[in-house]
């Protein structure tokens, strides 16, 4: 199977955090990211024009040291998700989440890397205009 086009930018970086508001005051009010999203209480999606910050609430009771949580390469079109879930799934790469379409229109899906750390690919429009741009 061929390889799908060249992966886009990676600018999504999501972290687990223990205190989700300390967060959001370092990132919102010290280094001037904005609130781009914030779907639940648990889950705060952050931007400063140019990449987007996701930032989840870490389970208080985690022994887990780890903090990243995943990162993300944006892709230029949803269709570009499902070639690279295709191409990923047949070379025997870990799905861990199978492609959907979010409520804000963004398209993805988590694969793990040899080291089993969380990838995300996706389409998010934002972004994917910004990289078009670039």
């Amino acid at each position: 199977m061929k390889r799908p086009d060249a992966l886009g930018h990676l600018w999504h970086v999501a972290l687990r955090v223990r205190d989700l508001a300390a967060c959001e005051r370092f990132y919102v009010e010290l280094l001037g990211m904005t609130v781009e999203w914030r779907p639940d209480a648990d889950n705060l999606y952050l931007t400063s024009g140019r990449d987007n910050l996701a930032l989840h609430r870490a389970d208080l009771d985690s022994t887990d040291a780890q903090t990243l949580d995943h990162i993300g390469f944006v892709l230029p079109t949803a269709a570009a998700v499902d070639a690279w879930h295709a191409y990923l799934q047949h070379h025997g790469v870990t799905i861990a989440q199978a492609p959907k379409t979010h409520r804000d229109g963004a398209r993805s899906f988590y694969c793990r890397d040899p080291a089993s750390n969380l990838v995300q690919l996706i389409y998010h429009p934002p972004l994917a205009a910004r990289a078009a741009s670039a």
